[in-house]
């Protein structure tokens, strides 16, 4: 499979019109659909330029290498704690998209699940493990997750990029 052409440009990120394109939204949930392209979050195009399933370039058609990108991501704030979470829900075969809407990180799908035919199975929060949280902020993540019926998922990221996950859910005694 030949690697989708796409475009960064003025901090957004959307592929060419074709039939490949389409097929990261339509097959693999990839990104929104406009006009025939496929809109990309930028942790989007970072984990697909990572697998080589896209070229991208710049507005004067320049490749972009995926070190070039990682410069330009690692100025957002807890990126590559999030990426590594993204990542090893796509490696897995999970479907995952931002959640920014319902105050949260990611809301992740079950496998077999695409988002607008099901509901997500849990909203997730990417943490360092080294990082700590108080009750107060641990406790507004759970009721985001409860308010939006979804499970409480921390995606716990160690100093080697690896992933553990923690599942919180209530209990009534």
């Amino acid at each position: 499979m030949d690697a989708v052409q796409a475009i960064y440009l003025n901090g957004t990120i959307f592929t060419e019109n074709s039939q490949q394109a389409q097929d990261l939204f339509k097959k693999s949930s990839f990104g929104t659909l406009k006009n025939g392209r496929v809109e990309l979050s930028i942790i989007e195009a970072t984990y697909l330029l990572d697998k080589k399933r896209i070229k991208l370039i710049d507005g004067r058609s320049k490749p972009i290498t995926f070190e070039q990108l990682s410069k330009k991501v690692a100025k957002e704030k807890n990126f590559w704690t999030r990426y590594a979470v993204f990542r090893d829900f796509r490696d897995r075969g999970y479907v995952i998209k931002t959640a920014l809407k319902f105050g949260a990180d990611f809301r992740v799908y079950q496998r077999g699940s695409k988002p607008g035919e099901k509901h997500a199975k849990w909203i997730v929060y990417p943490v360092k493990e080294s990082q700590t949280m108080t009750w107060q902020e641990f406790s507004a993540k759970n009721r985001v997750a409860h308010s939006t019926k979804k499970k409480l998922l921390l995606g716990v990221v160690d100093d080697e990029g690896d992933v553990s996950y923690w599942e919180v859910s209530w209990v009534k005694p």
